[in-house]
């Protein structure tokens, strides 16, 4: 029993403190993670429409014509569903072949 009673543990004030702690410092990095999870879905928007360019520009270069994003699709040059941003946003191609994104 004396064995028990010299060894020194957390007492519960120091525990409640710790954990007050831990819980600022989780209120501080919540907002900031979804900051960061706009700017990368912006971004991963930006990235999108660049690929989906590039893929008109070779549809044009194979065909001879600015295709439609349905003509992508059939053709096999976007998968299906890949039509949209990530982020939500449209994306169109206009009849110059410049493709842009804008919200729905």
């Amino acid at each position: 029993m004396k064995r028990l009673k010299s060894q020194r543990g957390f007492t519960l004030i120091e525990m409640l403190i710790v954990m007050l702690i831990i819980t600022v410092l989780i209120a501080i990095a919540i907002p900031n993670v979804s900051k960061q999870t706009s700017a990368v879905d912006e971004k991963g928007c930006k990235a999108f429409v660049q690929m989906v360019q590039g893929q008109v520009e070779s549809f044009r270069m194979d065909e001879k014509k600015v295709p439609t994003l349905e003509e992508l699709v059939s053709e096999g040059y976007l998968k299906t569903g890949e039509t949209d941003c990530p982020n939500g946003e449209v994306v169109s191609i206009s009849v110059e072949g410049v493709v842009t994104s804008a919200k729905p």
